[in-house]
């Protein structure tokens, strides 16, 4: 392998194109001007949730600020991401940091002489906070515009707006930061935004199925992404202890230097530090076994689980990767690669058993997610990186889509109770259908390009055997077996939904005879038939559409599907591609220095190991996505008296995976249940012992305080009073003696003369 290959660009095209942009000169990055409005970027959507907090009840709407704040962040962070892509399609180096020109905020200063106790903030402009912040920008607009129409007539309407833009402002907060600490501040505001949107539901008792199933999800998710956080938590502070600074630059180039004072290797404590924030990883992103959170995330209104599995929260634990990715060592990254391959394959088999339209959607993220930590695992970070993009416009797009069919059927959530919805629902339909086909990987569309690339990388860490071993292999088994189930279950998902008749008015009795019929014991609760909501309207109107002029949630539809199809999707592939290949993620000298850990056919695009390994990656996607469409096809629209045959065949096997391989079940019985036992043993030690305890001091310093007052007032008063009691009885003894008669004291005088003669006599 190369040590110090020449720094290089994708391909020749996005060199043609980034010269032809950077002839602007608008699309040269001024730092004086740029860090200005990326500080602009971050400090809208904050100001608009000030605003909306305070003055809801004086606006007429409780959404233009905050959507009109959002659409000019996606403006100008798309404008900037143009300035990134100039710079490094012409080969430029682009990392900026804001303290070279003097903007950065001292958080914290300490009188110590080291500066390692100093806290300084600022903003770092790399490539993948570039491509990451447009992300953000246009989903999060999306989002917003989405929610106009799809949560109009809530009752804490301004109040969902308001907390959708501070979980935007915290994941831009977290994409801009230039050290670990900052980012790790963004990540739990985002945490606790997340579980206020997730439970946005639970403030409506009149809904008691919402109520209770939102507030349940929240604190799921809370709860079980707070032991990742824990994890990441550990991992910066044995970082910093060793490294003594938090900024990623300072933290790539300490890391370089201790591996190469190593002899090499990694020294042992970086393995433990990097297992430590991969940890963070798993519960953000939803990994196995942290990713029972993220289903159940879907009991929040639809708008908030586009943000969350598209441009925020999930996306946070693969950018993290992604930004220390140069700290991890390959003994974390096997079980990175290990990790993120299984995930792709246990969520890709859950995926296809479903029927809850949102639900599938949800299992195709945490399939998805595990295609990203893969990559970075095989230790081509760009993949998962470029995944990541892709995902975001598409998986945000069938999200939102799934709740523009939500809401023209009434809010009925499963697919059996669908059907047909192509005529009624034409826009959503034709969105849908091009996101589908890009998740799916079908040739030209955006998802297409993202996954050849990852499976490119098992490829090549196949012909890298010696250095890879057996993860390159159960990669190359389980992930293209995982691409061709996300295949067959998103087009399941179509055909079910937008095909055949429709059968919304299907009876109560009927569909408990439908999941009867299916084997399992009782519908999955996260699946919702007629009645379940509170809301039989569907029974008796049909689903429809708005007018797209008129219709805010198809508008946003269109903008996010447009990011898929092809021609669009190739643009992106190109231009994006090159802005964050390997050799312009990371400073050049950190990228050189990480090629030891990247597979030759990655590192060096033009080796024959290259040519190879992405001649085989184009052949196995296109099979396996070909594979999967057609197997949906076959089953779901020509033989669709097979697929019930096929589950009663399978038994136990379709039970499982309908019920999540009961890995909830084990959750609760080995984790949660015992939590509560455990709660409920130390209340009653608090109450009885520990309460005890206080009261039984509190009693005998109550009989300490007695005895003392009673001391005080026998013995101590008693004394003095005695003093008093003595002084007052002489004082009433020679008050006797002062009487104002001059013969009596002259008898007095001359007694005492009397006495004191015959006592001198005497003596």
């Amino acid at each position: 392998m190369p040590s110090n290959p020449a720094r290089r660009t994708s391909c020749a095209n996005s060199a043609r194109l980034g010269g032809a942009i950077s002839v602007l000169g608008l699309l040269e990055f001024d730092p004086s001007i740029d860090f200005k409005l990326l500080l602009a970027v971050l400090l809208i959507p904050l100001i608009g949730y000030v605003l909306q907090i305070f003055l809801r009840d004086k606006l007429p709407r409780g959404d233009w600020i905050l959507t009109g704040g959002m659409g000019i962040v996606a403006l100008i962070t798309v404008f900037l991401a143009a300035k990134a892509i100039a710079a490094t399609t012409a080969g430029e180096e682009f990392f900026h940091a804001s303290s070279d020109v003097g903007m950065q905020f001292g958080w914290f200063y300490s009188d110590l002489e080291t500066p390692a106790v100093n806290v300084i903030a600022g903003i770092l402009y790399d490539p993948l906070g570039a491509i990451m912040l447009a992300v953000v920008g246009v989903v999060s607009f999306c989002v917003h515009l989405f929610s106009q129409g799809y949560m109009r007539g809530d009752k804490r309407y301004a109040i969902f707006f308001a907390n959708l833009s501070l979980f935007t402002f915290a994941m831009l907060g977290l994409v801009l930061s230039d050290n670990i600490l900052f980012l790790f501040i963004f990540w739990e505001i985002m945490g606790l935004m997340s579980y206020l949107l997730i439970g946005h539901f639970g403030h409506d008792p009149s809904q008691p199925f919402f109520h209770r199933w939102a507030t349940w999800a929240s604190k799921k998710a809370f709860l079980t992404t707070r032991v990742g956080d824990c994890c990441l938590f550990i991992g910066i502070f044995m970082f910093w202890d060793q490294f003594q600074t938090l900024s990623f630059t300072g933290l790539w180039e300490a890391g370089r230097a201790a591996v190469e004072a190593n002899g090499g290797e990694f020294p042992a404590w970086m393995t433990t530090a990097g297992l430590f924030v991969f940890g963070g990883t798993v519960g953000k992103s939803a990994q196995f076994p942290l990713h029972i959170w993220l289903p159940d995330a879907m009991a929040g209104p639809t708008p908030v689980s586009a943000m969350i599995h598209a441009a925020t929260m999930v996306a946070a634990g693969v950018f993290l990767l992604g930004r220390m990715f140069p700290l991890l060592s390959p003994e974390v990254l096997t079980v990175v690669a290990l990790t993120g391959s299984f995930t792709a394959l246990f969520a890709a088999t859950i995926g296809m058993t479903a029927f809850d339209l949102k639900a599938v959607l949800a299992w195709s993220t945490v399939s998805q997610l595990g295609f990203m930590v893969a990559a970075v695992g095989l230790g081509h970070v760009t993949a998962g990186m470029y995944h990541m993009v892709t995902h975001a416009f598409f998986k945000g797009c069938l999200f939102l889509a799934a709740g523009s069919v939500i809401h023209g059927c009434h809010h009925v959530q499963d697919m059996r109770l669908m059907g047909g919805l192509r005529r009624k629902l034409p826009v959503t339909y034709i969105c849908m259908l091009v996101c589908t086909l890009a998740i799916a990987g079908f040739p030209l569309f955006s998802g297409f390009y993202s996954k050849d690339q990852i499976l490119l990388a098992g490829w090549a860490s196949v012909g890298d055997i010696d250095h890879f071993g057996g993860t390159a292999l159960f990669a190359l088994i389980a992930l293209p077996v995982a691409a061709m189930m996300t295949a067959f279950y998103m087009l399941r998902l179509i055909f079910i939904t937008f095909h055949g008749e429709y059968r919304g008015n299907m009876q109560e009795h009927m569909y408990s005879e439908m999941i009867a019929s299916e084997g399992v014991e009782g519908p999955d609760p996260n699946e919702h038939g007629p009645g379940e909501h509170g809301d039989d309207s569907h029974a008796t109107h049909e689903p429809h559409e708005d007018p797209f002029r008129k219709n805010s949630m198809t508008q946003a539809l269109v903008i996010l599907a447009v990011m898929a199809v092809p021609g669009v999707a190739w643009v992106v592939h190109t231009w994006v591609g090159g802005l964050i290949s390997i050799h312009t993620l990371y400073p050049s000298g950190i990228a050189d220095w990480i090629g030891a850990k990247v597979p030759e056919g990655i590192f060096d695009p033009d080796s024959h190991m290259a040519h190879v390994a992405h001649g085989r990656a184009l052949y196995l996607s296109l099979f396996v996505a070909c594979t999967g469409i057609l197997g949906a096809f076959y089953l779901y629209v020509m033989r669709r008296d097979l697929p019930a045959k096929i589950t009663a065949g399978l038994g136990i096997l379709y039970t499982t995976c309908r019920r999540r391989y009961y890995i909830d079940e084990i959750a609760t019985a080995c984790v949660i249940n015992p939590c509560v036992k455990l709660a409920v043993i130390l209340k009653w030690i608090d109450e009885k012992i520990v309460d005890g305890l206080v009261l039984l001091v509190g009693r005998v310093n109550k009989l300490a305080g007695f005895l003392s007052a009673w001391f005080d007032r026998m013995f101590v008063d008693g004394a003095v009073n005695a003093v008093a009691h003595v002084s007052q009885a002489f004082g009433a003894a020679f008050r006797l003696l002062q009487t104002g008669r001059i013969q009596q004291y002259a008898t007095f005088a001359v007694g005492g003369g009397l006495l004191t003669a015959a006592w001198l006599i005497l003596s």
